[in-house]
Parts: C-alpha cells; structure tokens; sequence
C-alpha cells in the first residue's frame, strides 16, 4: 500500500539556477539526479574539502546499517524519515520491508526535487505502507499529525533524522524540534540520528570554510556544531552502543569503519 500527502503546486518551487542539497548530495554519492549548477558547487566543495564524499557515502552506509538492526535486532516496524534526500538504493523502506515487510514508512521532505521522485519512495510492500509528506521539518506538529495518517504512533517508532538538524540553524529550536517529535512517540521508540561536526579529533576543522562557501552559493544554508551540542539533541534517550561516534563507525564490519566529521547514534526512549 502506498499513499502521497504531496501538493500538485510543490514541482512550481523547483529552482535549477541555484546548487540545492538534494541534489548536490546525490552528486557527491554519484546519483544522476541533480544540474550543472550542482556539479559545480559540489566540486568546489570537494576541493575545499576532499572527505565530503567519504561523509556522503559513509552517511548512507549508517542509514542501511541503523534501519537493518532496528527492523532485525529490535523488531521496529515503524519509520519516521525526516529529511528523506533524493531516492537511492537500499531506501529506508526497501531495507526495512526486506527484514519486515509489513514494515510501514512515512517520508518527510520539502524538496521539490525529492516531490518529484515521491513515487519512487512509494513502491513498498503490499502487507506494509510507504507514505511520502511534503513538509517542513521546522513544523514538527504538521510533520506529527500527517505521519499519524499510516503510522500508529502509539506503538514504537524510529525517528530517522539524517543530516537534517544542520538546517536547522538556531540549536534552540532543533532541540524544540527533537523534542516535540519525540514526546510524540511511545516508550521503545529510536531516534536515529546524524549531523556534522567541526570536532577536531573527527576532523571537522575543514567544515567551518566549505560551510561558508556552502552558504554564500546554495541553498539551503547549513550549520555543523560540536559534539556536545549534538549529544544534546540526545538528552533523556539511552544511547545504544557503541554511543555517538563517527557516523562511518557505527557498528561498522571489522576493517571497513571510516573516520569522518559526521556524528552518528542511535538511541531508546526509554
């Protein structure tokens, strides 16, 4: 079963003559859906600093990881995906419904270019659901209210939040967004969670000078913060192991962890 919340006036917001994050990221992990304009700002980018496409590729690698232990070690059959991106392979509801397929998805995302690749997030199971939203992860009330349309958020859900609180400028107010989300969802629920950082010891120093570029020639502007900002969005859940750690690592196959600027964790409400 499938089902899209997603206005016929979203395509009209679809701006080609700026970089977008979206698309630019689908570059970095080698996609095809993005522009000339993307390619270019995501070269500079590259070149200010060379790892963001290990960060963009071990960021996906966390997502299959994390969405594979939730629906096979802890039996969740419910996701939450704010801050979806451009469709790839292995989604989050494809991972989820292989392991569970009456696994149900709800995707949120305000990019008119992910609107217009919706109905590939669609194509789920026939004994789960996929839902797609177009909404904005500023408004986790909307975000709330639409999701519970397929979710039945009195039972346990992952809270999937992949690099999307570094859009979030003001850390008050993604703190208010974390919270607010998760004092909707029952004991047993996950937040999933990854953002990047300017920590040395990861090696996030070169994020402070590509960020400003990032922000001064694309759009949406983006924020990395340091590791006990992050570790805050946190507050109240129970860290899983191996805790917040670089996103490459997170319960990583022996000889293919990666070091990146990007934190990662999973954690229970408990």
């Amino acid at each position: 079963m499938s089902e899209s919340h997603t206005p016929p006036s979203g395509s009209a917001r679809l701006n080609t003559g700026v970089a977008h994050n979206a698309r630019v990221w689908n570059y970095w992990i080698g996609g095809k859906d993005n522009y000339e304009v993307d390619q270019q700002v995501g070269e500079h980018v590259a070149g200010m600093f060379p790892i963001i496409r290990d960060i963009a590729r071990a960021d996906r690698e966390f997502l299959g990881r994390a969405v594979s232990f939730l629906a096979g070690e802890r039996g969740v059959r419910q996701f939450l995906d704010i801050g979806t991106g451009l469709p790839t392979a292995d989604n989050t509801h494809e991972i989820a419904q292989r392991i569970a397929p009456d696994a149900r998805i709800v995707y949120v995302d305000n990019d008119p270019i992910v609107l217009a690749h919706a109905r590939t997030l669609l194509t789920g199971t026939s004994d789960g659901a996929t839902a797609y939203i177009d909404a904005d992860v500023h408004d986790p009330d909307a975000i709330l209210e639409r999701a519970g349309h397929t979710l039945d958020l009195t039972r346990p859900v992952a809270v999937m939040m992949l690099g999307i609180l570094n859009f979030v400028l003001d850390t008050e107010k993604a703190l208010d967004i974390v919270r607010r989300v998760m004092a909707a969802v029952p004991s047993g629920s996950f937040l999933v969670l990854t953002h990047p950082t300017f920590d040395d010891e990861l090696g996030g120093a070169g994020q402070i000078p590509a960020m400003k570029f990032w922000n001064e020639n694309a759009t949406p502007p983006i924020t990395a913060r340091g590791g006990a900002d992050i570790a805050a969005f946190l507050d109240g859940l129970e860290l899983l192991e191996p805790g917040m750690v670089s996103c490459g690592q997170w319960r990583a196959e022996p000889g293919s962890a990666v070091l990146v600027p990007q934190y990662g964790a999973v954690a229970v409400k408990p």
